[in-house]
């Protein structure tokens, strides 16, 4: 029986989990596969993705810093890679075209609803960052009909531009950081800035009673983001470690046609931290 080959490129790539997460899920499914963790010299990228093809790899996940350019390397593009023009997942269709995806927001928006209990439909949401973390999970954010959407970045032409972007898929808007009016019943932090143990400059105003806020960075302790919102008095705080497994599970799913489950791989990677 052939075993089917998949795995990450990245640069670097040894702290990544995707190897972890990706046989839990082959053997709680029972498929037949390998996944590894793949360095590539940056400037090799594209010539290593389709080396990897043609050598009959089945499937890739594409992290740090080559989501952009395997954007421009896609042959085609699903509707959410078009959005994030981003892509952090590839394989080949039935004639040989390389098939770029982005799963980062529905993972993210399956972490909040399904891990977590939280619902968007009808929320006043608070999105902090206008990178490309932030525009990977726009669209499925907006999808579920939040009754507000507002950006606010360092920045505010950056947010600007990326508001006018999504405007056509629902009620979105960006706001000096001191204009910012609250409280939001959550507030999502696409910043790096827990990386660097800082924290976005928000007015302790946007946080309330019953606010719940999530910061897509994670680590062992509290991120320095989810610490000070939960200073301030917000209801809950979750980090991006179950946004990392939700959209692995979702490339496993465009590749093997199956949905695996999600929470003890979670638990199971937040215990081992």
């Amino acid at each position: 029986m052939s075993i089917d080959r998949y795995a990450v490129m990245g640069n670097p790539i040894k702290h990544s989990k995707s190897p972890l997460i990706h046989k839990a899920f082959a053997d709680q499914t029972d498929q037949h596969m390998t996944y590894t963790s793949m360095l590539v010299a940056e400037p090799e990228f594209e010539d290593s993705v389709r080396r990897f093809f043609a050598d009959g790899g089945k499937g890739l996940n594409i992290t740090v810093p080559f989501k952009l350019r395997a954007f421009e390397l896609a042959d085609e593009l699903t509707e959410r890679a078009q959005r994030a023009k981003a892509v952090n997942t590839l394989w080949q269709s039935a004639d040989g075209r390389i098939v770029g995806d982005n799963t980062d927001g529905v993972g993210m928006v399956r972490d909040i609803m399904h891990n977590h209990d939280g619902r968007i439909a009808g929320k006043k949401i608070l999105m902090v960052g206008a990178g490309g973390a932030v525009r990977g999970v726009l669209a499925p954010v907006l999808a579920e009909n939040p009754v507000q959407l507002v950006l606010a970045n360092r920045t505010f032409d950056k947010a600007h531009q990326l508001a006018e972007e999504f405007m056509d898929l629902g009620r979105i808007e960006a706001l000096h950081m001191n204009e910012l009016k609250g409280p939001f019943d959550w507030i999502i932090n696409g910043t790096a800035a827990s990386l660097q143990g800082d924290v976005p400059e928000l007015p302790e105003s946007v946080i309330g009673a019953h606010t719940r806020v999530y910061d897509m960075m994670y680590s062992k302790e509290l991120t320095p983001f989810n610490a000070w919102a939960l200073d301030y008095g917000a209801e809950k705080a979750f980090d991006g470690l179950g946004m990392l497994v939700e959209q692995a599970a979702e490339s496993f799913r465009k590749w093997r046609g199956l949905m695996p489950s999600t929470p003890t791989v979670i638990s199971d990677l937040r215990a081992a931290m």
